[in-house]
């Protein structure tokens, strides 16, 4: 029995120990693998499908990495629409819920939506759902507030907080704002730190001049305006009127709803760089964001 046992144990340990080398290079392999998800658009703003790795150009601080995989992102987005619903959106209002509409409907079923109102304090009015008819119904009934302010910059680190408890791989914020009164004792920096750290992308879609004040929450509204889209690979899109509103926030959700997950290679480290990705086409315009969980990062 021992003479038939021994090569039946030789066997079990050579394959345990090849089992363990598999299992180490596989999590080896990972920590030296980055995901990004990245909008690919065109000169009018539409999506471009069909892209393969030599349309990004990936640089992790400030070195190009090899792009190793291009796929269609499928992972939901958990996405927060924070609207303005002060008094100063009363002329905007039927342009702003038709846009709304709009959005959800180009979304797809698939992702988490919450909607969020600004006015006098952020609101949540719907959690995130994949709940297309509890959307429409709360859009229907979204309205201004008489004699109200806005709360965008303490709505956007509110709402990136109350993701940490979330685990998708996904996040975008799209705040909808005029330039009406703004109310916060918070400071941008510390806005688009806790976005960065969430791993949150912000597309702000603005309408209204937003002229510079030396007041403290309209300067702060204005920095974050202006640095969290750049920060976290999102976009800030400007109008004067909102008569076109609806059309582009369509357009919006076509961009964000058809985004390709980039996986890029990277030296084993147990540091994590700034990362940035661009065109490598001309007449491409490329945004991305890394993924929220990262295997084999160290935070």
């Amino acid at each position: 029995m021992r003479i038939l046992l021994l090569p039946a144990l030789i066997a079990a340990a050579i394959a345990g120990v090849i089992l363990t080398s598999d299992s180490r290079a596989a999590a080896q392999t990972a920590s030296r693998e980055r995901t990004l998800f990245v909008s690919a658009v065109d000169a009018k703003g539409e999506p471009v499908e069909g892209l393969g790795p030599d349309a990004f150009v990936v640089r992790e601080d400030g070195r190009r990495r090899e792009v190793l995989r291009v796929s269609r992102a499928t992972e939901p987005i958990d996405l927060a629409l924070l609207v303005d619903n002060s008094q100063a959106v009363t002329d905007e209002i039927t342009y702003v819920r038709e846009a709304l509409s709009k959005f959800v409907a180009a979304m797809g079923k698939e992702h988490r939506i919450a909607l969020i109102g600004l006015a006098e304090r952020p609101t949540v009015l719907v959690p995130y759902t994949t709940d297309r008819a509890q959307l429409a119904t709360a859009i229907g009934r979204f309205f201004f507030t008489t004699g109200s302010g806005m709360t965008l910059v303490d709505a956007l680190f509110e709402t990136s907080r109350g993701l940490r408890s979330r685990d998708g791989e996904r996040a975008i914020f799209v705040p909808v704002v005029t330039d009406g009164v703004e109310f916060t004792n918070r400071y941008s920096k510390d806005v688009v730190r806790e976005l960065r750290e969430a791993g949150v992308s912000v597309h702000a879609v603005t309408i209204g001049r937003f002229p510079y004040s030396d007041e403290h929450s309209t300067r702060e509204r204005g920095f974050v305006l202006d640095d969290a889209p750049r920060a976290t690979g999102g976009q800030r899109i400007t109008m004067l009127a909102p008569q076109a509103l609806p059309a582009l926030m369509e357009r919006l959700a076509r961009e964000l709803s058809a985004q390709y997950k980039v996986v890029f290679g990277r030296p084993e480290s147990l540091y994590e760089w700034d990362v940035e990705v661009t065109s490598g086409r001309p007449g491409l315009t490329v945004r991305g964001t890394p993924a929220r969980r990262q295997s084999g990062a160290t935070k």
